[in-house]
Order: structure tokens, then sequence, then C-alpha cells
């Protein structure tokens, strides 16, 4: 399965981000749980972060992204892209 990676900027200020981190958490969990092997984390230096995960296709990679709590609840921008994998 390609990888697809969602690289996300906050738009929000951080109380009202920080309120869907718990459900932002157990959303990758779900991912996880489905194997999509799904990543996340954050960058400390730029006030963002980003979501590694598996999908067959761009538009299941979309329909996936559109679940996320922190897209649902408008706390990001996000570009999403297909990650081809060089060496593994």
């Amino acid at each position: 399965m390609p990888w697809f990676v969602k690289i996300e900027q906050g738009i929000v200020d951080r109380p009202t981000f920080d309120q869907q981190v718990p459900a932002h958490r157990a959303y990758v969990e779900g991912l996880i749980a489905q194997g999509y092997q799904a990543k996340t984390g954050y960058w400390r230096e730029y006030g963002g972060g980003m979501l590694l995960f598996w999908a067959k296709s761009r538009a299941e990679a979309e329909a996936i992204i559109a679940q996320d709590p922190l897209i649902i609840h408008q706390c990001v921008r996000y570009q999403l892209h297909e990650w081809r994998l060089v060496v593994a």
C-alpha cells in the first residue's frame, strides 16, 4: 500500500487545539487498529505536525483525512502528499 503524508499547520489558539487532541489521538489509534500503520507527531519549532499512514489510493487517503477531528473542527490547514519510499 502507498504511504501518504498529511503535513499540517495549526490555525487556532492553543486551548481550542488542545480540546481536540484526545479525539485526534483516538482517531489515530483507530487507524493503527485498522492496519493503516499510522504515525503522528508535531513540529516543536513550527507549530504544526504530520500524520503518516498507508492507504490504497489518494481517494481513500482523502476520506481518511476527512475523518480527523483536527480537520472536522478546523484546527489545522493541511497538505496531503503520496510519499514514495526510495530506501525502506
